[in-house]
């Protein structure tokens, strides 16, 4: 065992640490291009979720799960963007009794307005090579399968957890991956984490898919 072995904090614990850093500055990315828009992050995250969802909208239940707030708080949220005319409450189309939150079109100007914002995170990004950005993808995709698997996160419209997606289909290329539901193959660079086709595949074909995956995914795009 070398001395670095003997006195470096547990790798986890360090990567944790550095994930805490980098959460820090997103946040203050996230206030400061919700703020220019005159929204807080989470009415920006309403937004952002309901831009996504098409016209048929989402039960504010299901808002609060995939933002991982309580249901007050959503509710304060998006009664706060309907005041501004961002968002509409109407029937659910799935079920009358129910009501379904929609984004206006001024909801969608806002949403594009944040996307426009010019972020510290983004300009970080930007300056890794193409093969690190792939690289990062990947790992921030098993990131957030594992913590699903764990509980920890809810549902998210991740290539992994679709019924469309056929992992290294085709070995030895660099694009190895296949989607059924456009019939093509893609690559890492190209994993979706909300994608508007996802399907979500049944528990045991998940369980298998994530094995596939895993298991011959390919090494990292560098070499290091």
């Amino acid at each position: 065992m070398s001395f670095f072995d003997a006195s470096s904090e547990p790798l986890p614990r360090r990567l944790r640490d550095g994930l805490e850093r980098l959460a820090s500055v997103l946040k203050a990315d996230q206030w400061s291009a919700a703020n220019a828009a005159g929204l807080n992050p989470t009415q920006a995250h309403v937004l952002s979720f309901l831009a996504g969802r098409g016209e048929a909208g989402m039960r504010v239940r299901a808002i609060a799960e995939h933002l991982g707030v309580t249901q007050p708080t959503a509710t304060d949220s998006i009664a706060a963007l309907e005041r501004k005319r961002l968002v509409t409450k109407g029937p659910d189309a799935s079920d009358a009794r129910a009501v379904a939150v929609r984004v206006t079109e001024a909801g969608r100007d806002a949403v594009k307005a944040i996307g426009l914002s010019t972020m510290a995170t983004d300009t970080a990004l930007a300056g890794l090579s193409a093969a690190e950005q792939a690289d990062l993808l990947l790992l921030v995709v098993k990131l957030i399968r594992s913590l699903q698997i764990a509980g920890a996160l809810p549902e998210q419209r991740t290539c992994v957890t679709c019924r469309h997606f056929r992992p290294n289909a085709h070995p030895g290329i660099d694009t190895p991956h296949h989607c059924a539901f456009v019939n093509a193959a893609f690559g890492t660079r190209h994993l979706r984490l909300d994608c508007g086709e996802h399907e979500t595949a049944e528990p045991s074909a998940q369980a298998a898919t994530w094995r596939a995956f895993t298991t011959a995914s390919a090494p990292l795009q560098t070499n290091r």
